[in-house]
């Protein structure tokens, strides 16, 4: 029969049949279907079935309630065109309600799992923060292929009205990290960040501190060990992590090693260190259960870099505007001023830029260990000058250790005793 609303009114399941379909005598394939329920009910719904790879395939274009008999038609018209053009109308549903599982806050979790020991903590806290917080929640749960370059930049411009372009630059970054993450991993064809503004990020700083500066600084760091890892800081270039996280087995006949999983560039650093440092380091108690030179429980070190805030209220005029980082900028900048070479200064700093990258650094693996020490010498000696004084008074000054931070040592007793 021909299928229309009042051929399909009057269609009903025969006697002891819970599923059957009547298919259009006009459009073959193309069919009304009568299924009993789990309750009892009759279920009525419009179908169409094809054959494909010697198999039956049969595709749900929508309820008997819902659809008119017209609507199906042109529907169960537009199944079979795709099927006359070697399509696969079911094969294509399947793998569209397969891809709707993944939504993004599911392959958010998997990407960050992936991520997890293999990039710096820090770099993952951020990454967590961006990808699970409210900056892109109406689109946790879409799927991941189904998210439009308009859904994207429409959250951006959110992000940068309630938090800033910075923000947004950032938040876009890790969007876009993820989704190329899920481009390689086939759950996305495309990336929708692609294509977006760009907001305006934070410019490079440029602060380089004074010789003034760099003194007050170190005269009003103090003996703490927030005080001492300022001073670590001035005198070896390192970045505030590494200093921070210093551990004692690190440092053997004069150097500090810091290994692969503490740089940056995930390159082992092998830092000599001048006299001044070296003060500075045998003034720092040794614990019987912590390796650290620093903090107290953080698996990281010191953890307590709030305590800038108090440095800069006991420097008040004296420096303006300053970051700790600056003093990593300073150190490059005034070993430049002094004569050391770019490639030293790069080897100090554990960097793989500039002469050290690209062909020169493949086949250049040198570390430049003489060179770098006496930059460091040299840069020492600058310190000293600058600070005129209070450098070695303040490296040399140990208060007295108390007796519970050291396994104290049995003397050994003469044979006479």
């Amino acid at each position: 029969m021909k299928l229309t609303a009042k051929t399909v009114a009057a269609l009903r399941l025969p006697a002891r049949k819970t599923d059957v379909i009547f298919f259009d005598t006009d459009m073959p394939g193309f069919g009304y279907r009568l299924r009993t329920g789990g309750n009892g009910k009759v279920r009525r719904s419009w179908v169409v079935q094809y054959r494909r790879a010697g198999g039956t395939r049969r595709v749900l274009l929508g309820a008997g309630e819902v659809l008119t008999a017209e609507q199906a038609r042109t529907a169960a018209k537009k199944t079979l065109a795709k099927v006359a053009l070697g399509e696969d109308p079911q094969a294509d549903k399947t793998a569209r309600r397969h891809k709707d599982g993944h939504a993004v806050r599911a392959l958010v979790s998997e990407y960050l799992a992936s991520k997890e020991g293999t990039i710096r903590p820090r770099t993952w806290r951020s990454l967590a923060a961006y990808l699970n917080g409210s900056y892109f929640k109406p689109l946790h749960g879409m799927p991941v292929d189904a998210v439009t370059r308009k859904d994207v930049a429409a959250r951006l411009v959110a992000i940068t009205r309630e938090h800033g372009s910075i923000v947004a630059a950032r938040a876009r970054g890790a969007l876009s990290t993820f989704y190329s993450w899920a481009m390689g991993n086939g759950f996305a064809e495309t990336n929708p960040i692609v294509g977006t503004f760009k907001p305006k990020d934070a410019q490079p700083r440029e602060r380089v501190l004074s010789d003034q500066e760099l003194a007050a600084i170190w005269r009003t760091s103090g003996d703490d060990a927030y005080g001492r890892v300022i001073k670590l800081l001035i005198l070896t270039g390192a970045r505030r992590a590494e200093v921070g996280g210093m551990r004692w087995t690190e440092i053997k006949h004069g150097t500090w090693t810091i290994p692969s999983e503490r740089t940056k560039n995930g390159r082992e650093h092998v830092v000599p260190l001048m006299p001044p440092a070296l003060d500075i380091i045998k003034c720092v108690p040794q614990r019987v259960s912590r390796d650290h030179l620093f903090g107290t429980r953080s698996p990281a070190g010191l953890s307590h870099w709030h305590a800038k805030a108090d440095l800069d209220q006991r420097l008040g005029e004296a420096v303006g505007d300053w970051r700790v980082h600056d003093i990593r900028r300073t150190v490059a900048t005034r070993m430049a001023d002094l004569g050391v070479q770019p490639h030293v200064i790069e080897a100090v700093l554990n960097h793989q830029s500039g002469h050290r990258a690209g062909v020169a650094g493949i086949y250049n693996r040198s570390r430049y260990e003489r060179e770098v020490r006496a930059a460091l010498a040299l840069w020492a000696d600058h310190v000293h000058s600058v600070v005129t004084g209070p450098i070695a008074k303040s490296a040399a000054s140990c208060h007295k250790r108390p007796t519970h931070y050291i396994r104290p040592r049995r003397a050994k007793q003469s044979p006479a005793a």
